[in-house]
C-alpha cells in the first residue's frame, strides 16, 4: 500500500467548494491485477476514484453511489465480472418493443 497524498487533479468540477485535491490515496495489488483508489475533493463534495492501473479505465463514486454498492450480495458484482465491458453482441430487440 503506497502513503497517502495530497496533489490538485484534472477534475473540472473543483472550482468551489473542493479544491480538486486528492485527499487520500492508495493502491490495492494481486496477481491479476493493480487499482488505484484515491478521495477526492470537489465542489460537488467528496469522490472515492476507482482506477485500473493495467486497463487506464476509471470512476468516480459519490457517497450514495458507495453506498449502493454495499447493498448487492456477492454474486451480483461478481457478475459484472462475467462481461465487465457489455455484452459483445448487440441486443437482437430494441428496449421497450418485444
Amino acid at each position: 500500500m503506497s502513503t497517502p497524498r495530497t496533489r490538485p487533479t484534472d477534475d473540472s468540477l473543483a472550482p468551489h467548494g473542493g479544491d480538486g485535491t486528492v485527499d487520500a490515496e492508495f493502491t490495492v495489488v494481486n496477481e491479476f491485477t493493480a487499482v488505484r483508489v484515491r478521495k477526492i475533493l470537489t465542489r460537488n463534495g467528496q469522490r472515492l476514484e476507482i482506477t485500473s492501473l493495467r486497463l487506464d479505465h476509471h470512476i468516480r463514486l459519490d457517497a450514495l453511489a458507495l453506498e449502493g454498492l454495499s447493498w448487492q450480495n456477492e454474486e451480483t458484482i461478481s457478475a459484472y465480472l462475467d462481461q465487465p465491458f457489455g455484452p459483445e453482441d448487440p441486443p437482437t430487440t430494441e428496449i421497450g418493443r418485444e
